[in-house]
């Protein structure tokens, strides 16, 4: 069986980009995927219209809550994708690191966010397509 591939979102609050991605990540990867999402100045809570964007796609990330970024999480991960945090994300080498230039939803209302959210979702599906090629056993 092979290795199952582990995904690190990173944003500044953990609060709407990365849940999104990690919210999409998991629903349409599954279990053949691992899913870590952090923020190098964490938010006390998630985006309530992060939440209601991903519940209009019949994904539940309300009892998610914001972490802090740590070293272990990037080093166990394969692929780091950050989202606007910058300098803040340490590097190693040997890992893959993606930045996705995405719109904050922080301060914006339901209307702003869909088309952060349909670009993530757009993004997860071109990840996914690349972690798990059809076939691969």
């Amino acid at each position: 069986m092979a290795d199952t591939p582990t995904v690190l979102f990173v944003c500044v609050h953990n609060a709407g980009r990365s849940q999104m991605a990690a919210g999409y990540l998991r629903a349409l990867g599954g279990d053949r995927v691992e899913v870590l999402s952090a923020g190098s100045a964490p938010k006390d809570a998630i985006n309530p219209v992060a939440v209601e964007a991903m519940a209009e796609e019949g994904i539940d990330i309300a009892g998610n809550s914001p972490k802090v970024l740590t070293t272990e999480a990037v080093l166990e991960s394969d692929v780091v994708i950050t989202m606007g945090c910058g300098d803040a994300c340490p590097v190693f080498p040997g890992k893959r690191y993606e930045d996705w230039e995405l719109d904050d939803p922080a301060g914006q209302g339901i209307d702003a966010v869909r088309p952060i959210r349909d670009e993530i979702r757009r993004r997860i599906e071109g990840l996914l397509a690349e972690l798990l090629p059809v076939g691969r056993n």
